[in-house]
């Protein structure tokens, strides 16, 4: 049986992003006011937005999600601040580097246990396609810029992990080290990295570092989508390592992102077969980055 929930993220992932903000705005009319930012409920659970106008007004950009989520949805920052009074937003203090320079935005780190009080309309940033009525085709990528750290030409970024938020989005290191036989790669990873890489050592837990590597690569290979995020929103060619049921924003039948220009997709074709998805990796790699013979680079 298909839900509401079903549908809408079948819209998403088909680019029908019209069909999918119709039925958000039924949700929206839907919606208890007093339920409005539940401080009850967990910040990744809560509803921010209840649908109040916002041109003309202070507006008040909530980050409740991950740190790729606010990555993805802060292309909408400078249309939101073409059109509101003024525009703050409460990010995630790791991020304020990477965002602080967005035009007509002041950032504040959201600190989880003294959040910044209401004003006359707050949002959450995941809901800034919506409100705005802004498709990602609409404000494509690349939207944010850093210094690239000097690599050498054709390094490969290759992130194996996303953390523990889910632990199935993890890719045993082994499988991705005939990637590395004849290439130029470093680990995104925060921890060291049992590979034949330029960082066995891993990468610092840095925001502004890890983005001004990523800066760097010639290509991004990640099932972290954090990562993804990051890579994309900088126009950096990435491919996404996916499971069989991913999110929402990616779909496993597909190969590219209305997101991101700059990505492919490579989706499980069953729950927990990262040596398919890693073999059409490699095949893809060899047509793009020959493997060169040690002494060669």
């Amino acid at each position: 049986m298909t839900t509401p929930a079903d549908s809408w993220t079948e819209a998403m992932r088909a680019g029908r992003f019209d069909e999918a903000w119709a039925m958000s705005e039924r949700d929206v009319a839907l919606r208890d006011p007093a339920l409005r930012d539940d401080p009850s409920v967990d910040y990744h659970l809560r509803w921010v937005w209840d649908g109040r106008p916002f041109d003309n007004r202070d507006v008040l950009v909530r980050c409740y999600h991950g740190l790729g989520d606010t990555i993805q949805f802060a292309r909408y920052l400078p249309a939101l601040a073409e059109r509101a009074r003024s525009v703050r937003v409460e990010v995630q203090p790791r991020l304020l580097p990477l965002l602080s320079q967005t035009p007509g935005v002041t950032f504040h780190p959201f600190d989880v246990a003294n959040p910044l009080p209401p004003v006359e309309c707050d949002i959450e940033i995941t809901e800034l396609a919506f409100a705005l009525r802004l498709s990602p085709l609409d404000v494509p990528a690349p939207y944010l810029s850093v210094a690239p750290a000097a690599l050498p030409s054709g390094t490969i970024g290759l992130c194996y992990s996303a953390g523990g938020w889910d632990k199935e989005r993890w890719v045993p290191p082994a499988l991705l080290a005939p990637l590395c036989e004849g290439r130029r790669c470093l680990s995104l990873v925060a921890e060291p990295a049992p590979l034949p890489i330029a960082n066995p050592e891993g990468c610092p837990f840095d925001f502004a570092e890890t983005a001004a590597l990523v800066a760097g690569c010639a290509l991004v290979i990640t099932v972290d989508t954090m990562i993804a995020h990051l890579a994309g929103a900088l126009g950096r060619p990435t491919w996404l390592m996916l499971k069989s049921d991913p999110d929402w924003r990616w779909s496993p039948h597909d190969r590219r992102s209305p997101w991101y220009d700059s990505m492919r997709l490579y989706a499980q074709p069953q729950a927990g077969d990262w040596e398919h998805v890693v073999d059409r990796v490699a095949r893809d790699l060899a047509r793009l980055y020959p493997a060169q013979a040690k002494g060669s680079r």
